[in-house]
């Protein structure tokens, strides 16, 4: 199962969604792989905390080291598995982020290297029970090659009328690479985040995605601090706090969608 991340609005949650949920499914026995396509290394930072830029190159490491054997000598390049690092949770890797992702994107996109991502991951599959990959918020060339390499995408929604109007724009733009490059692509489900019970206007908007016929996930994710502190620690909530009112939301999200994966495989 290769899942990805994905909205063209920022700070909808992308990271914590993609981090948490996977450590949750390390924490139950899945080996699982977090792939991060942000140039702002937001997934890196949260699992593994800040990089020695000297032991470990940028150029070198992670999905950078992975994207630019792509486009050197065929007689050098190093099996998918060389860029992945271990974390300090069992079952739990990361293939890290690197600033130097920006200034490949041009090269990598006039070389038409779109493909390699999927490619990569369909060699790393049987490795892993899940894959999450963690996307900038644009419909860029990282962005693209996610959705081209996954089975589903989960779409990040933050109750407000800004998010809605960019949830109509990804949905077409999803719907468009679905028909060119990755007809088998599932839209898994709308996340509600940072969920506000006691306003009216979270309710509203959830209540008109439903309407309209957005796949709404039925367990909302709140607000809470708590979030950032885990942020700050380098700890998914699981490890955290695994009794906070957050952290079980997390949980009943994670069982959601494997009783959904569970039913489509069936």
């Amino acid at each position: 199962m290769k899942r990805v991340v994905f909205n063209q609005k920022g700070g909808v949650g992308k990271t914590s969604i993609t981090c948490n949920l996977a450590a949750i499914g390390a924490s139950m026995g899945y080996r699982t792989l977090v792939v991060d396509l942000d140039v702002q290394g937001n997934t890196t930072h949260y699992l593994v905390g800040e990089i020695d830029a000297e032991a470990y190159p940028a150029e070198a490491q992670g999905v950078a080291g992975l994207f630019k054997q792509t486009v050197g000598s065929r007689r050098m390049q190093k099996n998918p598995d060389t860029f992945v690092w271990e974390t300090d949770y069992e079952n739990l890797f990361l293939m890290p982020s690197s600033p130097t992702l920006s200034s490949m994107e041009k090269e990598l996109e006039s070389r038409y290297k779109i493909y390699k991502l999927r490619d990569a991951l369909s060699k790393l599959e049987d490795e892993y029970d899940r894959i999450y990959i963690d996307t900038p918020p644009n419909f860029n060339f990282y962005s693209k090659s996610a959705l081209i390499a996954a089975d589903t995408v989960l779409v990040p929604f933050d109750c407000d009328s800004f998010a809605r109007q960019s949830l109509y724009a990804l949905m077409d733009n999803i719907a468009e690479l679905q028909e060119d490059h990755n007809p088998e692509l599932e839209v898994e489900g709308v996340v509600i985040n940072q969920f506000n019970a006691q306003a009216r206007l979270p309710g509203e908007l959830v209540a008109e995605l439903e309407e309209e016929g957005y796949p709404v996930l039925q367990t909302y994710l709140g607000a809470s601090v708590k979030m950032r502190e885990s942020h700050r620690e380098h700890r998914p909530l699981i490890d955290l706090a695994p009794s906070h009112k957050l952290t079980r939301q997390y949980l009943e999200l994670h069982a959601e969608l494997e009783r959904s994966a569970s039913r489509a495989a069936a």
